[in-house]
């Protein structure tokens, strides 16, 4: 049997990635995200792209602060199906 040593913070730290890793498998995600999350799951490399989105209305945000853009995850879910198209 082998022994693993590790140092407090170490310890912590590992921990957090743990639980950051199950709460994503278990589909529990962050109704808020970043301008980078938003465009990957639209997969667009755009900010522009990305404000337009915001402009129209077709995907919903919160800015609480004057620099800071959220974007509500559900809301570009549901863009993203109301685009989708059915196969033939």
């Amino acid at each position: 049997m082998q022994v693993i040593c590790l140092e407090e913070v170490a310890f912590y730290s590992l921990l957090e990635q743990v639980v950051v890793r199950l709460k994503e498998s278990q589909g529990e995600k962050e109704k808020w995200i970043s301008d980078e999350e938003a465009m990957r799951i639209l997969n667009i490399t755009s900010k522009t792209t990305l404000q337009k989105f915001r402009d129209e209305g077709k995907i919903r945000y919160s800015q609480p602060q004057k620099k800071i853009i959220l974007y509500d995850r559900e809301s570009i879910e549901k863009f993203l199906e109301k685009n989708a198209r059915n196969t033939f």
